[in-house]
């Protein structure tokens, strides 16, 4: 694994990437902004915000992922620590959400930049049509100059509320946004190799996959007691984006300044997968599941191989069962004879439907039923990939 001093092509171009890039999405961490005893840091946060304030005069649209508003809700109703009982971690949300974006809104106004706050719970990003909605209130704040700050909406969150839920949320709006580079800021200056506190740690430069970080040892979360992330959430968050075509800069919040501009601090995620469209990241990673059908091997191999130009749609012939209730609409997972799901796609028929389907060709359909169970396009792999048909090399 190279260190700084021997970063490949691939990360270079990555760094340049997040350097140049033309839509970019920043991430803080609770621990960064607040602290249990002060709640919130405002000399962090006054530095964080001139940093994005520089970057955005250079002409860049910058969406800040934010947390904090759980920790900065502590101090003014006296808690001396994050609650863990969740009607009170919200009550702390909603105290402290109100202080935050204050914060955030007259540190911006110092650089003459105007915030909108977006609060967002998973049941927005599941579903198709708010999922749009959310996209296109992006698109407008971006094209009225305003810089958007989001939260998880933790005063209405229940299991939202839970370790590394802003680095993912933060992984999800740069796909939402259609950002080229998302970078995650924290406490830790960037990926070491082992406990950055142990002698001899060093920081890693560079990752061109999640198999580079087989040997590395991370660090517990919650240490700090404020936030609920930890590296462990970032590593997450940067699969999950440089696995749809995003790269990734994980680098410390006191390096913003640097991260936004040179990106020649913290550890490069470079990408290694191609860069999804809007609904096939949906599809894949956002959308909630309402059942699932069960595929023989040459339905499985039908949808889930090969480029997506020669994918094929899953008929009536290559489905062995169904299980869950679902509606025509609705997304479900393509699970294949060993058990493990292949793709996830939106379904043509109710469940109520699919027992006159199951293993039937179309021809032996009635006139009415005679169409793709999940069409090709709207339909995609997930997880591995299935093994080469046998016949084919036959």
């Amino acid at each position: 694994m190279p260190g700084a001093s021997e970063a490949t092509g691939a990360s270079t171009g990555s760094r340049a990437t997040v350097q140049g890039a033309r839509r970019l999405v920043v991430k803080i961490g609770s621990s960064s902004l607040t602290s249990v005893s002060g709640g919130l840091e405002v000399s962090r946060l006054d530095a964080l915000v001139d940093a994005v304030a520089g970057r955005v005069a250079s002409g860049t649209q910058v969406i800040l992922v934010s947390s904090g508003a759980i920790a900065a809700g502590l101090a003014p109703l006296g808690l001396t620590r994050r609650p863990r009982d969740l009607a009170t971690q919200q009550a702390a949300a909603s105290v402290g959400q109100l202080h935050l974006t204050r914060a955030y809104a007259d540190a911006f106004a110092r650089h003459d930049r105007v915030v909108g706050q977006v609060l967002l719970t998973s049941h927005d990003v599941v579903r198709r049509a708010p999922y749009r909605n959310a996209q296109r209130t992006f698109e407008r704040l971006l094209g009225l100059g305003v810089v958007p700050v989001v939260n998880e909406n933790d005063t209405v969150a229940t299991d939202e509320i839970r370790f590394g839920d802003n680095d993912r949320l933060a992984a999800l709006v740069a796909h939402i946004v259609g950002a080229e580079a998302l970078v995650l800021l924290s406490d830790v200056d960037g990926v070491y190799d082992d406990d950055p506190r142990a002698p001899g740690a060093a920081m890693i430069d560079e990752v061109h996959g999640m198999a580079d970080l087989a040997s590395v040892r991370v660090a517990k979360p919650g240490a700090s007691s404020i936030g609920t992330g930890g590296m462990a959430s970032k590593l997450a968050a940067a699969d999950l984006a440089s696995g749809a075509g995003v790269p990734v800069l994980v680098a410390g919040a006191a390096d913003a300044a640097r991260a936004l501009t040179s990106g020649e601090v913290g550890t490069v995620f470079a990408p290694t997968g191609p860069r999804l469209s809007a609904r096939r990241f949906w599809l894949r990673h956002m959308a909630g599941s309402h059942g699932r059908l069960h595929l023989d091997d040459g339905a499985v191999r039908a949808v889930a191989s090969g480029p997506a130009a020669r994918r094929r749609s899953l008929l009536a012939a290559g489905i062995t069962g169904s299980d869950g209730d679902f509606e025509a609409g609705d997304v479900v997972e393509l699970v294949g004879p060993h058990g493990d799901t292949v793709a996830r796609g939106v379904v043509a028929f109710d469940a109520e439907e699919m027992p006159e389907l199951v293993g039937r060709k179309t021809r032996d359909l009635a006139p009415e039923f005679r169409r793709e169970v999940v069409h090709a396009d709207d339909l995609v792999p997930v997880g591995r990939r299935p093994a080469p048909d046998p016949a084919a090399h036959a």
